[in-house]
């Protein structure tokens, strides 16, 4: 064991990145063979996959629902693998950012993201780079971040009034715009919020969005959101993802040498952006940290009675990216329980499919808890609740990232004003003194 894990010391997390498309993979062909077993055709998993290309991908379309669970988990590996392939190929260390990207991806692949609607955008971030005389390397989590508005693309091939061609010409040019445009308007959101909404590409692509769909809408092309939802409890869905938690938690905890020194390090941070737990406290204690937060987020689903939907594994396996990235356990859970609390005294409940997705994503907020409290933190939680349920129709659902759009509105808001309250007491408690 020791020779194994000396040989792979510094490519443990591309290692295990590679052993996650594996595992989507072995899920697809696992969900394809149940589908024959209850009747399907052996074709059903290359119709789904053709069906989840030229579907509308808008908020909320749960690929499980809508094209079955082989061609779900085989989109969710080619997308997975797509960006493991740039990462490598643009030489980019697996470091915290990275995991971050790879599994938002990986994650909104089962409803939202495909191989097609999402190379349009990151070939004009490689544009933008070019323009500016530098690499892709560069800007790599941008274009990676930036398929958040790959709906979008889907959608214009539909609500163009021209043929066919000429429509998907539109659609891949205004992908390529999106892609081009992403990198400035994201380095600009960031100083909005100053850090404390991990899911800044979410707030940029939000705002470009709505400005896309009113000038849509100025020429009477309207997009609507929609509800696809695959409802109850999958006992193999369910499994698989907690035994993959299992193993990064097992996997890092050997990587670190059966220490857990760095995981307590990681709890001990704020989280706000940039905040690198690999860099700062070893791939071992990341993939520790990830694991357990993959593990709250499954369990906070069984406890409210959630579901096992596509999006609700997809937004967990993005969450699960980030805990290298800014989200731990600490940090995390006041948020989460603010999103709990609020569905006390509003008219959602727990259960409610776009509450689930909040509570999970409520991650993105993460940092406020950490670097003002719990307290602090339960009222993000809260707030976020509210104002996610409200931003989708802003822009017809063609934002992935809906939740990091409303995050970074719910920090511009409250960390001022907090920043504020607590220089306030600090100087009264200084003239007591």
């Amino acid at each position: 064991m020791e020779k194994w894990l000396n040989r792979i010391a510094g490519k443990e997390l591309k290692l295990f990145s590679l052993f996650s498309a594996a595992m989507l993979f072995a899920a697809a062909v696992a969900g394809a063979i149940a589908e024959v077993a209850d009747g399907g055709s052996l074709g059903r998993l290359a119709e789904g996959m053709w069906l989840i290309v030229v579907s509308r991908d808008a908020l909320i379309t749960d690929y499980f629902e809508l094209a079955g669970y082989g061609a779900a988990f085989c989109n969710a590996a080619l997308v997975l693998g797509i960006s493991i392939v740039l990462i490598i190929t643009q030489k980019i260390p697996f470091t915290g950012p990275t995991m971050a990207a790879l599994f938002i991806n990986a994650g909104y692949a089962l409803w939202g993201k495909n191989p097609v609607n999402i190379i349009p955008i990151i070939l004009g971030t490689a544009l933008y780079a070019k323009a500016h005389k530098s690499k892709l390397n560069r800007y790599i989590y941008t274009a990676l971040f930036g398929t958040c508005l790959a709906p979008l693309l889907t959608e214009l091939v539909y609500l163009f009034p021209f043929g066919q061609p000429v429509n998907f010409f539109l659609a891949v040019a205004a992908g390529i715009f999106i892609g081009f445009v992403m990198p400035p308007l994201s380095m600009h959101t960031a100083s909005m919020h100053m850090g404390y909404n991990l899911f800044n590409v979410g707030f940029s692509g939000g705002i470009l969005a709505f400005v896309i769909v009113c000038i849509l809408r100025a020429f009477g092309m309207e997009s609507d959101s929609v509800l696809i939802w695959k409802e109850g409890r999958n006992v193999w869905v369910g499994a698989g993802l907690f035994l993959y938690f299992l193993t990064a938690v097992v996997f890092g905890f050997l990587v670190s040498g059966r220490e857990i020194g760095g995981l307590k390090k990681i709890m001990s941070r704020p989280g706000r952006a940039v905040a690198d737990f690999v860099l700062m406290d070893g791939a071992g204690a990341s993939l520790m940290n990830m694991g357990l937060v993959g593990i709250v987020c499954e369990a906070y689903i069984l406890l409210v009675g959630g579901d096992f939907s596509g999006p609700v594994a997809g937004a967990i396996l993005a969450v699960f990216g980030f805990a290298a990235f800014g989200v731990h356990i600490k940090n995390y859970l006041p948020v989460l329980a603010g999103v709990y609390i609020s569905t006390f005294f509003t008219v959602f409940s727990p259960d409610t499919p776009g509450i689930q997705l909040a509570a999970v994503f409520s991650a993105g907020l993460a940092p406020v808890a950490g670097q003002f409290g719990v307290a602090a933190g339960m009222i993000a939680g809260f707030l976020h609740a509210a104002v996610v349920m409200c931003t989708g129709q802003m822009y017809g659902g063609l934002n992935l990232y809906n939740n990091g759009f409303s995050a970074g509105w719910v920090a511009i808001i409250m960390v001022p004003v907090t920043e504020s309250f607590m220089k306030h007491f600090k100087e009264r408690k200084r003239e007591r003194e």
